[in-house]
Formats: structure tokens, C-alpha cells, sequence
């Protein structure tokens, strides 16, 4: 059943602050993991439910935790850094986190606050862009830059520095920044698909990329409708939703969340409408909460874990959908 009330999903910002912990970061679950990025997700998933001295609370913990660099590291559990690497992605998502913050409360000393962290973590990403245009994709635990990019990373970056332009022209300092940063990303997105996955396999096989460069604004009309339609049979299963990878039989809340989000964007209610409505059957029949996937072949839920980024990925597809705040078209 499609939940057009914003209060039928307070559960689950509720569950989101739960798996907060006293210095700001929000976990995978409970006392679990964090990963900077998922973080960042789940905040935005509190933002739209109102609450925003907890979500202001999770990028206090960015700003305590970014390396001088500008970076964070990929993954954290305890206070401690379990996993060394340094995705760009990563970092330049609070340019995205931030924005949609503002957009929902219009605290400009939010803004005015984050922004020297925005600005390091933009330098860093950008200190990864190559001669091409794409942006490399990690630094490894030596601090090395891994030579290879993903166009995932490089969609959700491109969003990023829109983001952070944003920011920089409301906070009056400079109307176009990282203008010519953002049309060379933009140009290896849409015309060097040779710049990515270099050195490993294909990801063409992961829905992500197939619909990212849509959600995140690089390709649009005719072009992204086409788009659409080329991968719509490799990677939506009917009355199912959306898989992860597309020989897997593995159906997953937040990839098709994020395919509502790019269906809605580019004028295709319907069809985001009724993947929605797939999502949902997602949910825990105690809890409410949402499960990591469906393997549908074994008829099992899997991963065993109810992470909050995943509820925080339904409430941003809900919210594009039934326009519950004014930041309801931020994607």
C-alpha cells in the first residue's frame, strides 16, 4: 500500500536516531559500522522528517572527523578508523548533505558553519581529477591516489560540486565556483566512457550505473529516457523492483529507491509510482523497517540488516514523489 503521509514514515527517522551515536555519526545499524557517504544519506532522511538538531548533530561529527587533507576515511567503527582508504565520493557528499539541509530549514549559520569543511573536501576531490575529467576514485591507506575512476562516483561527485556551487553563491563568495571543474566531470561522464573501470572489470553490470548519471543531473532528456529504456530489462524484476547486479537474483530497497528518484526526475511518475510501491514490500512485517534486499530466487531476505541509510533512501524516494517539503525536487 503507497503511504502518501509524511507521518507514516516518522518510524523510521525515529530508527535512524537510533543508530546515531554521542559524537554525531550515524551507523549502519546499532552499534555497527559508518561509512561517510551512508552517513550523510541517513542525515537527509532527517532532514525531511524535521529533525534537524540531530541531522545538524551528524555534521558536527564531519567536521570533527575530516583528516587535514580534507578527506574522511571509508569506514569507522568505535571511534576507529577500520577501513583506510579515502573515496572522493565520500568527501564530496557533504556538499550534497549540506545543501539539502539548507534547502529544508534555511539556517544560513548552518551553512556559514560547514563551509570551511565543504571547501576542504571539494579541494581534495578536486586534487583527484585527471587531464580527462573524470575524478580518481580513492587514495589507498599509503595515501596514494588509486588510478581509476567509477562512473557512480563521478555522477554523485558531478551533484556534489552543483551542491557546492550552490553553497558558495548563497554564502556570497563566489557565484560560479568550480565551473570549469564541473563541465570537464560532466564531458568525461557523457563522452569518455573509456575513462572508467580501467583497471577491473566492467560495473556496467550494477544498476547504479546504469541510472546515476540520470539521478544526478549530467544526462537528461531524450538522452536519459533512452537510457532508461536500454537497461530497464537487465535490471527491473515486475513486482519486484530493482536489482543490485544484473545477473543476480537480488532485488535491493535502496538501488530502487534511487531508480524512483531518476524516474521522477525525468518525468516518469508512473513507472516510479509502481517501483515504490515494490519497495515497500521490502519492509519488516514487525518493524516497519527496511530490509538491505530480496533474493528472490530463494525467496530470503539478505543481507540479515535493516540499515538506517536504507530507510533514509525511502524517505528521500518518498519525498520526491509526495512532495512532502519544500525540497521535495532536490534530486
Amino acid at each position: 500500500m503507497i503511504k502518501e503521509s509524511l507521518h507514516s514514515y516518522s518510524h523510521l527517522g525515529e530508527y535512524i536516531i537510533s543508530c546515531q551515536e554521542k559524537n554525531g555519526a550515524i551507523a549502519w545499524e546499532p552499534d555497527s559500522k559508518i561509512d561517510p557517504w551512508d552517513h550523510i544519506e541517513s542525515a537527509m532522511g532527517l532532514d525531511i522528517l524535521g529533525h534537524q538538531e540531530v541531522s545538524i548533530k551528524a555534521y558536527e561529527w564531519l567536521i570533527n572527523s575530516q583528516e587535514p587533507d580534507g578527506s574522511w576515511f571509508s569506514e569507522y567503527k568505535n571511534d576507529e578508523v577500520i577501513n583506510y582508504k579515502k573515496e572522493t565520493n565520500f568527501a564530496a557528499y557533504i556538499a550534497t548533505g549540506a545543501w539539502h539541509h539548507y534547502l529544508h530549514f534555511e539556517d544560513i549559520k548552518f551553512l556559514k558553519k560547514l563551509w570551511p569543511t565543504i571547501k576542504k573536501a571539494i579541494a581534495f576531490v578536486l586534487d583527484g581529477q585527471t587531464m580527462e575529467g573524470d575524478i580518481l576514485w580513492a587514495k589507498n591507506k599509503q595515501n596514494e591516489w588509486m588510478d581509476d575512476s567509477l562512473l557512480t562516483g563521478c555522477s554523485s561527485i558531478y551533484k556534489s560540486l552543483i551542491c557546492a556551487q550552490k553553497i558558495s553563491a548563497e554564502l556570497g563568495i563566489e557565484k560560479d565556483a568550480y565551473r570549469e571543474e564541473i563541465l570537464k566531470i560532466s564531458e568525461a561522464i557523457k563522452n569518455k566512457p573509456e575513462r572508467f573501470d580501467r583497471s577491473w572489470e566492467s560495473k556496467s553490470r550494477y544498476s547504479m550505473d546504469w541510472y546515476y548519471p540520470i539521478l544526478c543531473g549530467v544526462i537528461d532528456g531524450e538522452t536519459a529516457q533512452e537510457r532508461i529504456e536500454k537497461g530497464w530489462n537487465k535490471f527491473v524484476v515486475q513486482d519486484l523492483g530493482c536489482k543490485c547486479v544484473e545477473e543476480e537474483p537480488w532485488v535491493t530497497a535502496a538501488e530502487s529507491c534511487e531508480l524512483v528518484l531518476a524516474l521522477n526526475k525525468i518525468s516518469q511518475r508512473d513507472r516510479a509510482e509502481v517501483i515504490f510501491k515494490d519497495v515497500l514490500n521490502l519492509a519488516d512485517a514487525e518493524s516497519k523497517l527496511f530490509w538491505t534486499g530480496y533474493v528472490y530466487q530463494d525467496k530470503k531476505y539478505w543481507p540479515i540488516e535493516k540499515p538506517s541509510w536504507t530507510a533514509a533512501a525511502v524517505l528521500l524516494a518518498a519525498n520526491s514523489l509526495y512532495k512532502f517539503t519544500k525540497a521535495s525536487d532536490f534530486f
